[in-house]
């Protein structure tokens, strides 16, 4: 038996979990309210949110569990990409627990693990498969070969899709954070209203900043004319913002699958819990005959079960780190 605790304090999500021989037991986030006063993440106040956060959620994640701290055979901990202050309190508190209970320390890649967080419930995807991943710091499409063999085909050259969200959001005038506002206003809106262009880049990369500008120039333009157009037409707009960002994202893993002809398509990252990305893939699926795998909204923002579920895997091949570790700001898939 391995039993895995994973620790996730990349961003503003202190989360802990409990992974049992591959199935999670547990998965405790503890978010922080606090940003949304200032509009986004502040660095230094998350860091010092996840130093009040790290030790009860924990525990709650152990107990919860039903198991003790002396049965956990090894810690695993995101090391990087994120805020590095935030990743430093994880890291600190993975090794010094390693450390005190004299059991292996596993680092984990955040982007890595948002893919593994396929491998929590069923179905599973097969290898290879193509994962879209977007976030609010990321945009990614990544051939899948085996559980840390991994291909960046495209990502984003500017702004993440999750970004084009939040930014848009401050336009609209949507309180932080904003991109589950913009997926509810959508739900009423009618996605043809507004004409909004579409990157036209070759390869498979994203682009998302051209986009922001618009909307931005749309926005003052009608505002100059109506001043109460964003209450008047705010879900039409979010409607046709949400329906040109999905349909950005789509169209190039369309591209991707037809290069790769890889039938087993996936999504990951905390833009998977949007409901027009969602839908559309499902509907993409049925007509490109794809396994479509969507992870459940637990799994696609920030989270300790993908962290603890990717530990797991590590934990098989013995590939541990030593104390020397450190955060890591950057780091690719």
């Amino acid at each position: 038996m391995a039993i895995i605790l994973g620790i996730e304090s990349s961003c503003d999500e202190t989360s802990a979990s409990i992974c049992i021989d591959g199935e999670i037991k547990s998965n405790i986030i503890a978010s922080q309210a606090i940003h949304a006063k200032y509009g986004g993440v502040v660095p230094e106040l998350a860091s010092r949110a996840h130093q009040q956060n790290i030790i009860p959620t924990v525990d709650q994640a152990i107990a919860a569990a039903k198991i003790r701290k002396n049965d956990i055979d090894a810690v695993a901990f995101t090391r990087g990409p994120g805020l590095l202050g935030a990743l430093l309190v994880g890291t600190s508190f993975a090794k010094s627990f390693a450390l005190a209970m004299d059991i292996p320390l596993i680092d984990v890649n955040h982007m890595q693990a948002h893919i593994l967080a396929h491998f929590i419930d069923n179905p599973k995807p097969q290898f290879p498969f193509l994962c879209l991943t977007v976030s609010g710091g990321h945009t990614q499409i990544v051939l899948v070969k085996d559980y840390f063999e991994m291909e960046l085909l495209g990502e984003t050259l500017d702004d993440a899709a999750g970004e084009a969200f939040d930014k848009t959001a401050k336009i609209l005038d949507l309180p932080y954070p904003g991109g589950p506002l913009i997926d509810k206003h959508a739900q009423n809106g009618n996605p043809d209203a507004f004409k909004l262009p579409e990157p036209q880049i070759a390869d498979l990369n994203f682009s998302f900043s051209g986009l922001k500008t618009a909307i931005l120039y749309l926005v003052q333009a009608e505002v100059k004319q109506n001043p109460n157009f964003l209450n008047e037409k705010m879900d039409d707009l979010c409607a046709s913002v949400q329906s040109r960002i999905v349909s950005i994202l789509l169209n190039k893993l369309k591209k991707a699958a037809k290069q790769t002809g890889v039938k087993d398509i996936a999504i990951a990252g905390g833009v998977s819990a949007n409901s027009g990305l969602r839908n559309g893939l499902i509907e993409m699926g049925k007509k490109y005959n794809w396994n479509v795998f969507i992870p459940k909204f637990e799994y696609c923002t920030d989270n300790a079960a993908m962290i603890a579920i990717a530990g797991y895997q590590k934990f098989l091949k013995e590939d541990f780190i030593g104390q020397e570790v450190g955060p890591v700001a950057r780091m690719g898939v």
